[in-house]
């Protein structure tokens, strides 16, 4: 059984690889300073790179995981979502409304995706 860790804290992996399945950590926009529109999009770009690393891509998405801190922005990250999504490749999906770990961050993605 192979296990493959990517960009490896103390605490975290932020890819790890296993059975030709890619499991994503949640990812959170790095400048956290943008309004929820751009906070979205760095976060479907870094969930770009880090499938991209793994060998995999957003049309291999098997779940997604969403947390939101607002509700009112659910519509705003459904058509980020559907415009960045591959047509027919709409994974098994949750969004909930969720209290962040810091309060500036709006929204989580964690995906798990086929390689």
């Amino acid at each position: 059984m192979t296990i493959i860790r990517k960009s490896v804290s103390q605490k975290v992996s932020r890819v790890v690889i296993h059975n030709e399945t890619v499991y994503l950590c949640g990812q959170v926009a790095k400048d956290v300073t943008e309004d929820f529109v751009g906070q979205t999009k760095q976060v479907l770009a870094r969930i770009d790179e880090h499938l991209a690393e793994a060998g995999t891509d957003n049309s291999k998405i098997l779940s997604a995981l969403i947390h939101i801190k607002d509700t009112d922005d659910v519509a705003a990250f459904n058509e980020l979502w559907n415009e960045w999504l591959p047509e027919g490749c709409a994974p098994a999906r949750s969004c909930v409304q969720a209290h962040m770990a810091r309060d500036v961050v709006l929204v989580e993605v964690t995906v798990t995706a086929a390689l």
